[in-house]
């Protein structure tokens, strides 16, 4: 398999539908593909070589989309920047990727002299915004238009196709590398799902095209045809307004997300009867605010996705039947190009309802860490990448996610994980959005924790937020203490980042544990 198929594919039998749109511009299959020939050709011109790295900073575009096409037509390795970096992390990814050419838009283009203190070796940074042009940079459009086109290197298989440096929600970044096999792969199993994505369908870009989720939903559209909408970033009223003015079919949201859509005080006046399907994941999602979401889209088929980067990315599915049947806490049963089994600390299988280590094997199991063998033996062992994700598998093989590993508290000698904590918090009416975490107790050694934001006009107690969440859960696993805040630390994906929630109780300790 390679990327450029479907735009192959879409050229030849559909040569005048549309490909992309994004704000005024529309664009169709045809010329889509002369543009990404010629985008192809302007990166040879500047000297982009057989397997080099070429990275993006920028928000969601149609030019997004024609990079990631143009990048392996030009027989070079994709490298998509978190938009949430500061220059200096992002200089890291650069340099340790040995990225010398960049393009960006109007959104980062200041960041750039920043960005080279960081990389010196940034060669070539290419404008694809609609703005002035940044010092020193080429112009994205004026590239396209002088460019002679070139024929596409078909570049697939088992080559690199590109370089996705993960999210830091576990440590510093490291380079994911997936070959086109490993994106085909798992693009392919989404599809044969059949809850995802229709022929012709419209799928709309609303989740940052940087991470691997919404690649999974710009891979899965482009494989079976049809349209891309792209809006720069999740906006709550821009989304609703693309759903209504596009008819869109299918997107891809983060819990986060589906939460502000949802609670938007204008949500009923938009007409959201064209979403059929709806994939969520990155991060759990409470039962109260998926209940919600069901509401407000009622003829959408929602699909829980739970995978990672190193899967490129999705594992398991939890598919619309399964969400209608009442197995919100599921995240599913392996797709078909996927094997997963749990497993404890020797490696050994455990029994159906004990909790371990998910593990993963298949075609979409990266190629390894860029540069950083040892972290790859110790994720891939015998084939099976192993998640760092605590869960259990029930006798129908439905796989449910307790925590990552690192996230279970242990309270008064109890194992207890935060996710199903979480779950019973988001319920309580006066929560908008919730964390919890394990902070040091000198009574309980650790102690359950909870994060709180509030939902607008309203007040909470951590005695009525124990009530509440004893009559969920087990009393030692309800909260022991509260804090409420006004936002949480959030990831470029929508992950909270619990490290830093927690760093401000143990730092002092030189341990993360008691």
């Amino acid at each position: 398999m390679y990327l450029t198929q479907g735009l192959h594919r879409a050229a030849q039998q559909h040569p005048d539908g549309i490909m992309t749109i994004c704000g005024d511009r529309v664009r169709t299959n045809r010329e889509v593909r002369e543009r990404v020939a010629r985008l192809a050709g302007a990166l040879r011109e500047v000297g982009v070589g057989d397997g080099d790295r070429v990275a993006i900073l920028s928000l969601n575009s149609d030019r997004y989309h024609e990079y990631l096409l143009a990048v392996p037509w030009a027989n070079a390795v994709l490298n998509p920047v978190n938009i949430r970096w500061s220059p200096a992390e992002i200089g890291y990814s650069l340099r340790d990727s040995g990225t010398e050419v960049l393009l960006v838009d109007d959104a980062f283009a200041a960041m750039l002299p920043a960005i080279r203190e960081h990389h010196a070796g940034l060669r070539t940074v290419i404008h694809c915004g609609d703005g002035a042009l940044p010092e020193g940079a080429l112009g994205y459009e004026n590239l396209v238009a002088a460019a002679e086109p070139i024929e596409d290197a078909r570049r697939g298989g088992e080559d690199l196709a590109g370089v996705f440096y993960t999210g830091g929600t576990t440590g510093f970044p490291k380079g994911v590398m997936l070959s086109h096999l490993n994106l085909g792969t798992s693009a392919m199993g989404g599809v044969a799902s059949g809850f995802l994505f229709q022929p012709g369908g419209t799928f709309l870009h609303c989740a940052p095209m940087f991470h691997l989720a919404d690649f999974a939903g710009w891979y899965g559209q482009l494989l079976i045809g049809g349209t891309h909408v792209m809006i720069p970033a999740f906006d709550p009223v821009a989304t609703l307004t693309a759903i209504q003015r596009h008819r869109v079919n299918s997107t891809l949201l983060v819990p986060v997300m589906i939460q502000m859509l949802v609670d938007h005080p204008a949500v009923a006046d938009f007409d959201l009867s064209s979403i059929e399907a709806v994939m969520y994941g990155a991060s759990p999602i409470s039962e109260a605010v998926l209940a919600r979401a069901m509401k407000v889209f009622p003829a959408a088929g929602f699909t829980q996705a739970y995978g990672m980067t190193e899967l490129a990315p999705i594992a398991t599915m939890l598919g619309p039947e399964d969400h209608r049947a009442g197995r919100l806490r599921s995240a599913g049963k392996a797709v078909s190009h996927s094997e997963v089994r749990i497993v404890d600390t020797d490696g050994t299988e455990v029994a159906r309802g004990t909790v371990g280590e998910i593990t993963v094997r298949g075609g979409h199991v990266m190629l390894g860490y860029w540069n950083r063998p040892q972290d790859t033996a110790e994720a891939v062992r015998d084939g099976w990448m192993h998640t760092g994700d605590g869960g259990f598998m029930d006798e129908q093989g439905y796989v449910y996610i307790v925590d990552r590993l690192k996230d279970m508290i242990v309270s008064g000698g109890e194992n207890v994980y935060s996710a199903e904590v979480e779950n019973a918090v988001a319920g309580h009416p006066a929560v908008a959005a919730c964390a919890v975490i394990g902070v040091p107790d000198e009574e309980w050694g650790e102690r359950v924790h909870a994060v709180v934001i509030c939902a607008p006009g309203a007040t909470l107690t951590i005695e009525e937020l124990r009530e509440h969440a004893k009559t969920l859960i087990a009393g030692y696993k309800a909260p022991r203490s509260l804090e409420i805040v006004d936002a949480l630390p959030v990831s470029g994906t929508g992950k909270i980042l619990k490290r830093d929630l927690r760093d401000q109780y143990w730092n002092s300790t030189g341990r993360q544990v008691n």
